[in-house]
């Protein structure tokens, strides 16, 4: 069974616009997104399988939507409640 991530051969998608000197972080939250999930991977609250797999498991709509940081930010959101670290109203707060 393949996931809305696996979209290698599928039709429909435009192509890839890359951005010549693209920047890693085209915001600040987007960096902070990516020191949070290294400092959570390194603390040992889930590991980088998990954390994939955890946006392999967003709703197709939902990950069709999301920036990549977004996409990284929802699975954080998600794991963090799996593992019993966060409640979701905490997270919506």
């Amino acid at each position: 069974m393949s996931r809305i991530n696996d979209v290698g051969g599928m039709t429909g998608f435009p192509p890839i616009d890359e951005e010549p000197d693209e920047p890693r972080f085209h915001e600040d939250w987007e960096a902070h997104v990516f020191a949070l999930n290294g400092a959570l991977i390194k603390h040992g609250v889930y590991n980088l399988d998990e954390f994939r797999d955890a946006q392999e498991r967003l709703g197709v709509g939902e990950y069709l939507a999301a920036s990549y940081y977004e996409r990284w930010f929802a699975a954080i959101r998600m794991l963090l409640v799996e593992k019993g670290v966060a409640r979701p109203e905490e997270l919506r707060a």
